[in-house]
């Protein structure tokens, strides 16, 4: 996050050594981790290296803002750190078209199983697309064609889509505002234009002092500051790539 925040406030110079960090955590041969182990190319909590075969906690979530960061911070498409996380988004990746959120943590797959695999939901096929893009891949890429198919089909602005039973909607409600933002993004990036925005229900939402909070405090989305910001990027997200969200105003 503070790269991708420097190179919009064009301080591009200073980043290079948290590229470099980030780099080093990478779970990759560097660390003795090989292809087939399940974090291969995905980033974890951060801290010390984590070292085969302790990977710590590793998902999508995580993976995707470092992906984000090392595209802002200038690293080309080709480059190997982006191509092999290619590894572990593709693992990611159900075969509905969606994305679940981890393959190491597997309780923390917050939709549960379907069959044999991972339920895809809302937050975690978002974050597919984009951790995709920021790859290099195409729009037209198949495998984000699918998850934009998903996304497109399953899109809700009341709850996150994905969630099954009544036992998992506090995490369809708990995530509320990430699904928010990295949809609104997901969406906007590709050219995809949804049944339903969420200027209405945020507008709908927004507290007297011009904050958002989720009752919900699963994911601590009801601290004002982490709901906040998810909401600015839902409403403004032209504005909050070309870092220039502060034409609008937080308030109503």
């Amino acid at each position: 996050l503070a790269i991708t925040a420097l190179c919009r406030a064009r301080r591009r110079q200073l980043v290079a050594p948290m590229i470099e960090y980030l780099r080093s955590q990478q779970f990759t041969e560097q660390n003795g981790w090989q292809r087939d182990d399940a974090p291969y190319g995905a980033w974890g909590m951060g801290g010390k290296r984590h070292m085969a075969p302790h990977p710590g906690h590793v998902d999508l979530s995580m993976t995707r803002y470092v992906l984000e960061a090392l595209a802002a911070g200038g690293v080309p498409p080709g480059d190997p750190a982006l191509q092999k996380a290619r590894v572990f988004l593709e693992r990611c990746g159900g075969a509905d078209g969606g994305f679940f959120f981890t393959t190491v943590v597997l309780d923390a797959n917050k939709a549960g199983r379907e069959g044999d695999g991972y339920r895809s939901y809302g937050t975690t096929t978002a974050d597919g697309i984009l951790a995709l893009l920021a790859t290099g891949a195409s729009p037209e890429d198949e495998r984000v064609r699918a998850a934009g198919r998903w996304l497109r089909e399953h899109h809700r602005t009341d709850v996150v889509p994905g969630f099954v039973g009544e036992g998992r909607q506090r995490w369809a409600r708990g995530l509320w505002f990430y699904y928010a933002a990295a949809s609104t993004g997901a969406f906007r990036r590709l050219g995809i234009v949804p049944r339903e925005r969420f200027s209405g229900a945020l507008e709908a939402t927004q507290h007297p002092d011009g904050s958002w909070a989720n009752e919900e405090n699963l994911v601590k989305e009801d601290d004002p500051l982490i709901a906040t910001g998810f909401a600015l990027r839902a409403l403004a997200p032209d504005s909050y790539h070309r870092g220039a969200i502060g034409r609008r105003r937080a308030t109503r």
